[in-house]
């Protein structure tokens, strides 16, 4: 079932008095690697209230008694709009402290229509825990723009607002995104019309990334169902690797998957063969410093899922929220009640800047998905880089064209590389 919602984002009359008036998650830096800027295309937006029949109710499972409910999951869809939709409105948000609205700007307008005659590849977008469907907005923004429908969910139970026993998230993530994926594959009207749900891509942070992995092939570990935080009653054998329940849950229609700080390899979620059956080629995204994933963790599970071509890029010294959060909004910059830490820390880096991680991971987002979900094959060239950013040499002639000593990452200006690493290894390898 699905009922469209209006509330929650209202339009203004220019892009530069939406900016006065809140919080940006649309900013993009004059040194922004050259695939991060917005694409061509206006973009709408619409909030979708779903519900998901029959589900486990993890949250009261007992001894011996598994209840079921209807699982409600808010969506927020991006889509391309009609030509001369005028651009620009304000979301509503809650705070980290699950309490507070704040305002958020960007570029989309509510409830436009939608673009006709063309069909767009499907992005599903899997927030952390907890989060909710705006941490990851500037990416749902800047992909619809470029020809691609982004829808990204409210978990239920996994919420600033909700937040509940860690057992439901680790259950219900990759089931989640699953089922928004056979959702808007089915969705009647406009939107639906354009919807190419044959090629699909999942981004998913932290907690999203454990579900995007697990939704790619790699099914977890026996002994991860037994630990006694997590899923209750044995219920996440459903993930178990080589399972049958697990083998149901793989979908061809998902061709590429972003995992940026994905949880899971740190707490013994996968072992060595569950590593290697992830079949969906993934692009990692990590701060070399974070504490919370585990960097090596990441980059371990990097090395040895064998199973298909994947790529890591790295942000030296950043923690754990590199390039997946937008921008701090304004009034996290000071302490709320109910919080033990002023919530500024739950989006922002100590060494990075936010919004210039958003635009690199815009950047390699719009290559790898270009490559997986449209054909594009010249993007590849964005993605066959010095493992090193500062290894890169910069070579051009008089006239500032490239010679064949050049080998500065693709699609970024001298020196706006330094701090990162880039690295691929292909499927068998």
């Amino acid at each position: 079932m699905t009922i469209p919602r209006a509330t929650g984002l209202a339009l203004v009359a220019t892009l530069s008095g939406a900016a006065a008036s809140g919080n940006p998650i649309d900013q993009v830096r004059p040194d922004a690697p050259e695939l991060a800027p917005y694409g061509p295309l206006p973009i709408g937006v619409q909030t979708l209230e779903v519900t998901m029949p029959d589900r486990v109710d993890v949250l009261n499972v007992s001894e011996g008694v598994i209840p079921r409910y209807d699982r409600p999951l808010t969506l927020e869809v991006w889509y391309p709009a009609a030509e001369g939709t005028e651009q620009g409105g304000t979301y509503t948000a809650m705070l980290r402290d699950g309490a507070t609205e704040v305002t958020l700007t960007g570029r989309a307008a509510r409830d436009a229509a939608p673009a006709t005659g063309t069909r767009y590849p499907l992005v599903i977008i899997s927030h952390g825990y907890p989060g909710n469907r705006f941490l990851m907005s500037h990416l749902g923004e800047n992909l619809a723009s470029k020809g691609y429908v982004t829808v990204s969910i409210d978990h239920t139970d996994s919420l600033y607002s909700d937040q509940a026993a860690f057992g439901s998230t680790l259950y219900n993530r990759p089931l989640d995104q699953a089922f928004v994926l056979d959702h808007m594959a089915g969705l009647g009207g406009p939107i639906g019309d354009i919807i190419d749900a044959d090629n699909t891509g999942v981004v998913g942070y932290s907690m999203g990334g454990y579900g995007a992995l697990i939704f790619g092939g790699a099914g977890v570990t026996q002994a991860s169902t037994e630990f006694s935080w997590g899923a209750p009653n044995g219920l996440l054998e459903v993930h178990l690797e080589q399972s049958e329940s697990h083998e149901a849950l793989m979908d061809p229609r998902v061709k590429a998957i972003i995992a940026i700080g994905p949880w899971g390899n740190n707490a013994g979620f996968w072992d060595a063969s569950g590593v290697a059956d992830l079949r969906v080629p993934t692009l990692l995204m990590a701060g070399s410093d974070d504490d919370v994933s585990v960097y090596d963790a990441m980059r371990a599970f990097f090395t040895a899922a064998a199973g298909t071509d994947r790529h890591l890029l790295t942000f030296d010294y950043a923690n754990h929220n590199a390039a997946a959060p937008m921008p701090a909004p304004k009034e996290s910059w000071e302490p709320v009640e109910g919080l033990e830490f002023v919530p500024f820390e739950h989006y922002a880096d100590a060494v990075w800047d936010t919004t210039r991680m958003n635009n690199i991971a815009q950047h390699f987002a719009t290559a790898f998905f270009g490559m997986h979900l449209k054909g594009e094959g010249e993007k590849a060239e964005y993605l066959e880089l010095v493992p090193n950013a500062a290894d890169g040499i910069v070579a051009v002639d008089d006239a500032g064209t490239p010679t064949e000593d050049h080998t500065y990452w693709r699609g970024f200006a001298p020196r706006t590389a330094k701090g990162l690493r880039f690295e691929t290894l292909p499927k068998g390898q």
